[in-house]
């Protein structure tokens, strides 16, 4: 099953330093029942963007959460056992928890397909969508359209030999 793990450039730069994506059970979206049947649509690979945009979203929480991160948000796409991931099925239905996981234990960053992370000009409109999130989770309707506009933004693909590169980065 591939997963999509929301990350920061730090959290990055950690897993890239230890050499393993989370400790266990960890937080990851991916292609779920509950996604599905959001989406309506049956094309993978629409279903499997929709998991990344979902990722993205934790991403931005994340950020917004630690000031101190470059205002980027990170993705990494990873292939896990089946058994690995699983949906809580109470939460299937919460609009918040679509296409979310708990993946068991570590993963090895070696198991990464990529990596997707925003463009370097996409910092300011990330960091207003971080800055506007709490907000926007209280009902605020131009706070959401704020946090709307990161997804302006295509995060870009790279290959996880780019990884150094982009930590480096990191400050």
């Amino acid at each position: 099953m591939r997963v999509y793990v929301p990350l920061t450039l730090p959290g990055l730069a950690e897993a890239h330093r230890t050499g393993e994506l989370g400790d266990g059970p960890f937080v990851a979206y991916a292609v779920t029942p509950a996604l599905r049947e959001w989406y309506l649509s049956d094309d993978i690979e629409e279903l499997e963007y929709a998991a990344l945009s979902r990722a993205a979203l934790a991403s931005l929480r994340l950020l917004a959460a630690d000031p101190g991160a470059p205002r980027r948000r990170v993705v990494v796409a990873v292939d896990v056992p089946d058994e690995a991931a699983s949906a809580d099925p109470d939460r299937g239905l919460d609009p918040a928890a679509l296409g979310e996981v708990r993946v068991a234990g570590t993963v090895p960053l070696a198991k990464a397909a990529a990596v997707h992370v925003d463009a370097p000009d996409a910092q300011a409109d990330v960091a207003a969508a971080a800055d506007a999130l709490p907000a926007a989770d209280a009902g605020d309707d131009d706070a959401q359209f704020v946090v709307d506009g990161a997804d302006d933004h295509e995060l870009l693909w790279y290959a996880t030999q780019e990884i150094p590169n982009l930590v480096g980065r990191a400050g």
